[in-house]
């Protein structure tokens, strides 16, 4: 996919927000854009559990691709209802689509950086990129020939790479989701065009990448995946946020329990589509221009150096300051008013020198300092979202998507969720 111009695709007026509403894409080692421990107090209601024990039980799944090895580590104390007089948490998801080590050394840099600060995320994997290229044409892509992919295939040392990494991160408390295969965004093989049943066949086959590696590459020196894909599997990103309204239905059906693919989401408190948790990239803030930007890296990128990736590097230090400061004051906007939950997407992409990784380091720097001076801050994947939406009260939550965008509780938090008999209140928000 090549980057629209910052107002192409929603069709915004000169003084709308221009929120580039499409992920990256390209491929491993393309000239464009590709897709890409420790106890966790403040992810929870509570302090976070103590370690399990550690066990000899280890189950191996299928061909010994993935294995059963008990409840997952490092998550929090199961949430409670927000009770009324209460002022919700901020919550903040940092998620990342495709989920490949390329060599960069990306992925743990952010696993240490999440470690350091008591995060979680989520991983959104592609699942081609546990897919040896020498068996490619297993891979039967919806409107596509067989074997093709926007996004190329890894080598096969970055399939270890990656499956060492996956490892970890799952061990660490983090969220395996899913960015499918292919990344198609252009064309008549657009996943946009794609039916419920195409949508089922790609997801059938992510899953089968996953669950089916070791028989794909014929390794048996490297350790399995420590989960259950069946049932981590819980949520996903399309491609380019494209089609996820045809996405919803197979979603569903298969008991997932939200979907990140909605392209210009706002800051406010999230409701479901279709019976589905949807949890968009948001518009926010863009310091120094007239309008917002989606929460993401390359939408950053697109809206500074439009179709190129390695721009001149005189605009690097300008750049990295805006793009941090664009995360800090979208969640600063929410943490200081509606404190609705703040979701960022990145790629594990040196995209105009690293400077989007560092921006997004910068920024989950911040964010954890506001946490660990006792605000309560979570910083947690999606599914331990959903966990915590899944016991709110349905009033509680009705009352809190009464609060628009950048809008403070009328006479403060305490009195907002105090009294849930009636209806909210037509004063319901002042502003910040």
């Amino acid at each position: 996919m090549r980057a629209l111009s910052r107002r192409g695709m929603l069709g915004l007026g000169a003084g709308a927000a221009a929120a580039v509403s499409l992920a990256g894409c390209g491929g491993p080692g393309s000239d464009g854009p590709t897709p890409a421990g420790g106890s966790r107090p403040g992810a929870g209601d509570r302090p976070a559990s103590p370690k399990p024990k550690p066990t000899a039980t280890v189950r191996p799944i299928g061909d010994g691709s993935t294995s059963f090895t008990g409840r997952q580590p490092h998550q929090p104390e199961r949430p409670v209802p927000l009770e009324p007089g209460q002022t919700p948490p901020q919550f903040v998801v940092f998620s990342w689509d495709g989920a490949g080590e390329v060599g960069n050394g990306l992925f743990p840099r952010f696993l240490d950086l999440a470690k350091e600060h008591g995060a979680s995320m989520t991983f959104f994997l592609s699942g081609i990129y546990l897919l040896p290229e020498s068996k490619k044409r297993l891979y039967d892509p919806p409107n596509n020939p067989r074997g093709a992919s926007d996004i190329g295939y890894l080598t096969d040392d970055h399939i270890k790479d990656t499956l060492r990494n996956l490892r970890r991160a799952w061990l660490e408390g983090h969220e395996i989701g899913t960015h499918f295969n292919g990344h198609f965004c252009a064309g008549s093989g657009s996943v946009g065009n794609w039916t419920p049943k195409q949508w089922r066949s790609e997801i059938e086959q992510a899953t089968s990448f996953v669950k089916e590696w070791r028989t794909h590459s014929g390794w048996t020196d490297v350790e399995s995946l420590p989960f259950d894909y069946d049932k981590e599997l819980v949520g996903g990103r399309t491609p380019c946020l494209l089609g996820q309204d045809r996405l919803l239905p197979t979603a569903r059906e298969l008991g997932w329990r939200y979907d990140a693919s909605s392209p210009g989401g706002r800051q406010v408190w999230p409701s479901k589509k279709q019976g589905i948790w949807d949890l968009p990239l948001q518009q926010i803030p863009f310091p120094g221009r007239s309008f917002e930007v989606l929460s993401m890296d390359y939408n950053m990128l697109a809206n500074q150096s439009v179709n190129s990736t390695n721009a001149p590097a005189h605009n690097y230090p300008g750049w990295r300051r805006q793009s941090a400061q664009a995360y800090i004051s979208g969640f600063k906007r929410a943490y200081e008013t509606n404190r609705a939950p703040f979701f960022v997407g990145n790629h594990f992409e040196q995209w105009n020198g690293g400077i989007y990784m560092d921006a997004v380091e910068e920024a989950l720097t911040h964010i954890a300092r506001e946490k660990e001076k006792g605000g309560d801050v979570r910083i947690v994947s999606f599914r331990q979202f959903c966990d915590w939406l899944d016991v709110q009260k349905p009033e509680m939550l009705d009352r809190l998507r009464t609060l628009d965008v950048g809008r403070q509780p009328s006479g403060g938090w305490q009195a907002f969720t105090r009294d849930l008999a009636g209806s909210p209140s037509t004063r319901a928000a002042d502003p910040a």
